[in-house]
């Protein structure tokens, strides 16, 4: 069947992975079979996870998404124009909502970029793209499905000035030392021109912090709850999401969120895939995210050591969240 004239402005390709990433089981063994526990934040992200994600980030107490588009609202245009770029490339791309701002700033500016959407979910990447291209009837779409976690030698050689997006204070999840690993990664993707766009929570008054993670309405208590779903349906484990409760607060120490689930009574899960049972009492917890919040000094020092110069600053008045324009050195 022919191609319509919207399908063809959009391309979709996998990338496959540069190193093993370890599997959910794998995780489950070395994260909660000893202590303390812990398991990646990605696999929050089933269909239920990720619509109960969007509506955290509509919730009054959820600062980073209206701060960061707000930022965008008002910085794009600058952005683009300092930019130029050729092509547009976002890491977790999710539904390229936020991203419009850039988009709309390149048509202002008459600025024909491709856009490259990343993102784990091929379904969400073509769906985003059928309505970018809908909306911008000059661009193109070159996505790519893939997993950015298990490295980046495999992205396609892009020729021309590009733009790296990473947003919504992602950079965050990952622990310094990773978080320069992946930065530093990436740097070694981007050609002298290139520049990168990154959005990166502030810290702020704790009392503020708390309460975008425990907010009143319990969405994010269900959001965290839901993974001993998934891990119920995936790996066939016993959880009872009624005898654990969400537990989310600002370490001061390490400057960031933790997000633990908390053992309201002592119990036995059962875990058969592996063989294993887990031993809970009463208090024990299950460490399943890290959101880490920056000063200004501790952001520009990771970019820094990660091979990056900062360009341009953005934040708003009351200093709640930052976006950097960075450049390789």
């Amino acid at each position: 069947m022919a191609l319509t004239l919207q399908q063809q402005r959009i391309n979709c390709q996998k990338v496959l992975p540069a190193r093993d990433v370890s599997s959910l089981l794998e995780d489950v063994r070395k994260g909660l079979l000893q202590t303390p526990r812990k398991l990646p934040a990605k696999y929050f992200y089933d269909d239920h996870g990720s619509q109960l994600f969007d509506k955290i980030c509509d919730t009054k107490e959820y600062y980073p998404t209206r701060t960061e588009d707000s930022l965008l609202e008002t910085a794009a245009s600058k952005i683009i124009e300092r930019c130029k770029p050729e092509h547009v490339i976002e890491l977790g791309s999710g539904t390229s909502r936020k991203t419009r701002r850039l988009l709309t700033a390149c048509e202002q500016h008459c600025c024909q970029v491709t856009y490259w959407p990343f993102d784990v979910c091929e379904e969400i990447v073509r769906e985003a793209s059928e309505h970018l291209v809908d909306e911008y009837q000059w661009l193109d779409v070159n996505g790519l499905v893939g997993d950015y976690n298990a490295g980046l030698d495999h992205l396609p050689r892009i020729d021309g000035k590009s733009l790296y997006v990473f947003l919504g204070g992602t950079i965050g999840n990952f622990e310094h030392d990773d978080g320069v690993a992946f930065l530093s990664e990436l740097r070694k993707n981007m050609s002298s021109e290139d520049m990168l766009l990154m959005g990166a929570d502030r810290v702020k008054d704790e009392g503020i912090l708390n309460a975008a993670y425990n907010d009143e309405t319990g969405v994010t208590a269900a959001f965290n709850l839901n993974l001993l779903n998934v891990l119920n349906r995936e790996v066939d484990a016993d959880f009872d999401s009624e005898k654990f409760e969400h537990h989310a607060f600002f370490n001061h120490d390490e400057s960031q969120i933790e997000m633990h689930l908390i053992a309201t009574e002592e119990q036995t899960v059962k875990l058969p895939v592996l063989e294993e049972e887990i031993s809970f009492s009463k208090g024990d917890s299950i460490l399943t995210e890290i959101s880490r919040k920056f000063t200004f000094f501790s952001l520009s020092s990771m970019l820094e050591e990660a091979g990056f110069c900062l360009d341009e600053h953005f934040s708003p008045d009351n200093n709640y969240f930052s976006l950097v324009l960075a450049s390789p050195t």
